[in-house]
C-alpha cells in the first residue's frame, strides 16, 4: 500500500481512517454512491466515489484501479482531479465539486446566456486537453452528469477514461454497455450502424454537440422516447429539436447553434476537432463578456460587464431584452443609425441622429432611446434625450429605458435618465420595477440611486415579490441591508404570493447565512410558515445548510414543527442524508420517532433513500429501528425493497427484527429482499437468523419468490440455509412449479436435483 505523506499531488491508496467519520452522501450513480468526505491531514473536502463490486459485472472497478494512476496524472484547469484510491471502500478519491453535476444544475436553475456560453467553452477546453494527449484520451461517456460544477460555476470534465475500446471488442456488447449507463442520447449514429471502425475522437465530438443542446435549452434530449425510437431517429439523421432553444437569445447564439450542428453531423468525418471548437466558443464567449468568479466593477468603466445573478432560481425566469439586435426596417437612414450604434461609432451616431429617428418605433415597440441606452454610451443617450425622446417609453414587454440601463448596470446612464424624469416606480408587464431588477442583480449602487429618486421599497410584482425577497434569495447582503434600512419592521415578515415564503424562508433555502442572521436581528420570525406550513428550518435542513440550521435553532426555531405532510425538519434532513444536520436537530430536542401523515419516521426515510450513515446517527440518538409506518412497514422492509444492503446491515446490527411482518399481506423483510432480487440483503438477513421458511398471508415463502424472479444465487442461499422445497403456497404450487410456470429453467434444474454447490 502506498505511503500516505500528505502531499496532494501524489497518487496514493487512502485508508478509511484517513477521512473524518462523517461521510455525507451527495449523489447516487448506477454502480455506487458519491460521498463528500474530509481528509484529516489536509483539512480539505474530497469526493469519494464508491463502486458496488456486486454490480460491476464488467469489472469496472478493476479497470479503474488499473487506469487510475494514469488518469490521476492528467492535470488541467477544466479536468476533474483524481487524488487516489481507497481500496477499503472500493472507491476513487477525487476533487470535491460543491455544485454537483451540470445535469442537476440545468434542471434546477435558469442560467443566463453568458454563463451558458462560458460553460460550453470551458467544457470544450477540457475535452480539447484530453484529445491533445498522445495518444488522445477518449472519454466515450461524455454527458451533462459527467460534467461537474464548482463554487464559482466553472465546469470540469469527470469520469473520463473509464470506458475503453479494446482491440477485437464486440461492437454490440460495447453498445449495450453504453446504453446500460443511460447514454443513449449521446451515442453517435455510426456506433449502431454497419460502420466497422472503432470509436475515435469524433465519438466525443458528437456527444459534446448533444451536451451543447442541453446547455442552450436546459431540457433533456428525446424526452419520453424509447431507446428504439432514439436509435431509429438518430440513424436517420434526426437530432434534438432546435425550436426548444429560447426565442429570446443573443444573436451570437446562431453561431453557437451552427457549431453544435457541425459537432453532431451525421458524417463523422465532417465533425470539427475540439481545438477548432474551443477557439470558436472562446470568441463567442468573449463577445458576451463573461466575468470570472470575482465580479469587479470599475466606476469609471462605461462599458463594464453587467453583473447578472448567474443563477436565477426557477420561480423568476427573466428574459433580458436583446437590445443590440438590429430590427428589420426598410428605411436605410434608420438602419444606418442603428449600425453606427451597433458598431460603437458613437461620434458618427451623435453627428447623424435626427429628431425623426428618435420618434421611430422598431420591432417589439422598441425606441431609439432603448437601443442607445443598451449601447452603453452616456453621451449618445444625452443627445437622444435632447432631441425629445420620451424618457419613460416602453417596449412591448413594458421595459422602460431605465429598466434596460439597470439590467446592464450602466450607472452613469441610470443617473442621467433619472435626472431627465425617468420614473423609478414604473414596472414592466409583470410589474417588475427597476428596483426589483437591481435587487436581483445585487447592484447596491443602483439600489441607492433608485431609492433616492422615489423608488417604492416595498413594491410588489405580479406574484407578490418585493425587492427584499429577490435580494435574500440571491444572497446580496449589501442590498438587503440597504432595503431593510428603508423598510418597516413588519415588512421583514412579508410573504410572496406564490408559495407564501418570507425573506427568511428564501435566505435559508439558499444557504445565505449572513442574511439569515441579519433578518433574525431585525425581528424576522424563525417559526413563520409558508403555504405548505414549512418553516425556514424545514428548507435549510432539506437543502443541507448546516450553519443556517444552527443559527435558526439558536434563534428559537422549533425543531419539531410539521409541514402539511407531517414532515419535520428532521424528516427532510434524513430523507436527503444530511447526517450532520440530523445530529444537530436531535441534540436540540427533535423527536427521533416523529411521524409524517403516512406514519413514516425519519429512520424510515433514511432507510428508503439508502443513507446508512444517517440511519446509524438516528439510531445512536434514540431512533427506533423497528418503527412501523404505513401498512406496518419497518425501515428494514423499506431498505430491502430499495435494495440497500448497507442499510440492511446497519439496521440488523442495531437489532432490527428480521422476522417482523407488515400488515397487509404478512411479508417479512426476507420476502421483500427476494422480490427486489437483492442478493446481499438476503445474505445479511439470513446471517441474522431470518426465517427462510416464513409464509405470508398467501402462504408464499421467500423460496417461491426467488424462484419466480429467477435469481440463482438467492435460491442457492435459501436452500443452503434450510429452505423447504416442499412447501405449498395458497394455489398449491411448490417453488419448483412456480419456476416452471415462469420458465426459469436454471432454477427448475436447481430445485429438481437439490442444492449442489
Amino acid at each position: 500500500m502506498d505511503c500516505f505523506d500528505g502531499s496532494p499531488g501524489q497518487f496514493r491508496n487512502f485508508k478509511k481512517d484517513d477521512f473524518e467519520a462523517n461521510w455525507i452522501k451527495v449523489a447516487e450513480c448506477r454502480l455506487g454512491q458519491v460521498y463528500q468526505v474530509k481528509l484529516k491531514l489536509w483539512r480539505e473536502k474530497c469526493a469519494l466515489k464508491t463502486f458496488d463490486t456486486t454490480l460491476c459485472a464488467n469489472n469496472v472497478y478493476r479497470r479503474i484501479i488499473d487506469e487510475a494512476s494514469n488518469i490521476a496524472k492528467v492535470k488541467f484547469k477544466y479536468i476533474m482531479s483524481i487524488y487516489g484510491l481507497c481500496s477499503e471502500a472500493n472507491a476513487v478519491v477525487m476533487e470535491y465539486m460543491s455544485n454537483g453535476s451540470l445535469n442537476n444544475l440545468l434542471a434546477s436553475h435558469t442560467l443566463m446566456w453568458p454563463k451558458k456560453f462560458q460553460m460550453i467553452h470551458e467544457a470544450s477546453l477540457g475535452m480539447n486537453f484530453l484529445h491533445s494527449m498522445k495518444p488522445p484520451l477518449l472519454h466515450l461517456n461524455l454527458k451533462t452528469s459527467n460534467i461537474l460544477v464548482d463554487d464559482h460555476l466553472h465546469v470540469k470534465i469527470s469520469d473520463f477514461g473509464l470506458i475503453r475500446w479494446e482491440e477485437g471488442m464486440n461492437k454490440k456488447l460495447f453498445m449495450e454497455h453504453l446504453t446500460a449507463r443511460g447514454n443513449i442520447s449521446y451515442i453517435p449514429p455510426e456506433t449502431f450502424t454497419q460502420c466497422p471502425d472503432p470509436p475515435g475522437t469524433t465519438f466525443d465530438v458528437y456527444s459534446f454537440g448533444i451536451v451543447m443542446w442541453e446547455i442552450l435549452t436546459q431540457q433533456k434530449p428525446y424526452a419520453g422516447c424509447s431507446v428504439t425510437t432514439v436509435l431509429l431517429q438518430v440513424s436517420q439523421g434526426k437530432r434534438p429539436c432546435l425550436e426548444m432553444i429560447p426565442e429570446q437569445k443573443p444573436r451570437e447564439c446562431d453561431q453557437m447553434i451552427s457549431i453544435m450542428q457541425q459537432c453532431w453531423d451525421q458524417d463523422h468525418r465532417k465533425r470539427p476537432q475540439f481545438s477548432d471548437t474551443a477557439m470558436k466558443t472562446e470568441a463567442l464567449s468573449e463577445v458576451l463578456k463573461v466575468p470570472g468568479p470575482i465580479h469587479c466593477h470599475k466606476n469609471n468603466d462605461k462599458q463594464q460587464t453587467p453583473d447578472y445573478s448567474w443563477l436565477v432560481p426557477p420561480i423568476h425566469k427573466i428574459s433580458l431584452p436583446q437590445m443590440p439586435d438590429l430590427p428589420s426596417d426598410d428605411q436605410r437612414a434608420t438602419d444606418s443609425i442603428l449600425s453606427l450604434l451597433s458598431n460603437k461609432d458613437f461620434g458618427g451616431f451623435r453627428q447623424s441622429v435626427k429628431r425623426e429617428h428618435v420618434y421611430t418605433q422598431f420591432s417589439g415597440k422598441k425606441s431609439l432611446l432603448h437601443y442607445t441606452v443598451a449601447s452603453g454610451d452616456a453621451e449618445s443617450v444625452k443627445q437622444v434625450l435632447s432631441l425629445g425622446a420620451e424618457v419613460n417609453c416602453t417596449t412591448a414587454k413594458g421595459y422602460t429605458p431605465l429598466i434596460v440601463a439597470v439590467l446592464h448596470s450602466l450607472h452613469d446612464i441610470i443617473s442621467l435618465l433619472l435626472e431627465h424624469g425617468a420614473s423609478a416606480t414604473q414596472g414592466d408587464e409583470d410589474e417588475w420595477t427597476a428596483l426589483h431588477f437591481a435587487a436581483q442583480n445585487g447592484d447596491d449602487r443602483t439600489v441607492r440611486l433608485l431609492l433616492d429618486k422615489g423608488a417604492v421599497v416595498d413594491a410588489r410584482e405580479k406574484a407578490g415579490w418585493m425587492p427584499l425577497h429577490l435580494a435574500c434569495q440571491n444572497g446580496h447582503e449589501t442590498v438587503v441591508r440597504l432595503l431593510l434600512s428603508r423598510l418597516s419592521k413588519e415588512a421583514v415578515g412579508e410573504r410572496e404570493d406564490s408559495q407564501g415564503r418570507t425573506p427568511l424562508h428564501l435566505a435559508s433555502a439558499y444557504g445565505h447565512l449572513n442574511i439569515v442572521k441579519l433578518l433574525l436581528s431585525q425581528g424576522a420570525d424563525p417559526n413563520a410558515t409558508d403555504c405548505s406550513l414549512s418553516t425556514a428550518l424545514h428548507l435549510s435542513a432539506e437543502d443541507g445548510h448546516n450553519r443556517v440550521v444552527r443559527q435558526l435553532v439558536k434563534s428559537g426555531a422549533s425543531t419539531d414543527s410539521a409541514d402539511n405532510r407531517g414532515y419535520t425538519p428532521l424528516h427532510l434532513a434524513a430523507l436527503k442524508g444530511h447526517t450532520g444536520i440530523c445530529r444537530q436537530l436531535l441534540s436540540n430536542g427533535s423527536n427521533p420517532d416523529s411521524r409524517t401523515l403516512q406514519g413514516w419516521t425519519p429512520m424510515h426515510l433514511a432507510a428508503l433513500k439508502g443513507h446508512e450513515a444517517t440511519v446509524v446517527q438516528l439510531e445512536n440518538q434514540g431512533g427506533c429501528v423497528n418503527a412501523r409506518g404505513e401498512n406496518g412497514w419497518t425501515p428494514l422492509h423499506l431498505a430491502c425493497h430499495q435494495s440497500e444492503p448497507e442499510v440492511v446491515a446497519k439496521l440488523l446490527a442495531a437489532k432490527a427484527d428480521p422476522n417482523v411482518t407488515e400488515d397487509s399481506e404478512g411479508w417479512t423483510p426476507l420476502h421483500v429482499a427476494c422480490t427486489s432480487i437483492s442478493f446481499p440483503s438476503v445474505l445479511h438477513l439470513i446471517s441474522h437468523h431470518a426465517d427462510v421458511n416464513a409464509v405470508n398471508s398467501g402462504k408464499t415463502t421467500p423460496l417461491h419468490l426467488a424462484a419466480q424472479h429467477g435469481c440463482v444465487p438467492i435460491v442457492k442461499a435459501l436452500l443452503l440455509n434450510g429452505a423447504d422445497r416442499t412447501l405449498l403456497e395458497s394455489t398449491g404450487s411448490t417453488a419448483l412449479l412456480v419456476a416452471q410456470r415462469c420458465e426459469k429453467w436454471e432454477i427448475v434444474q436447481l430445485l429438481e436435483k437439490g442444492c449442489e454447490t
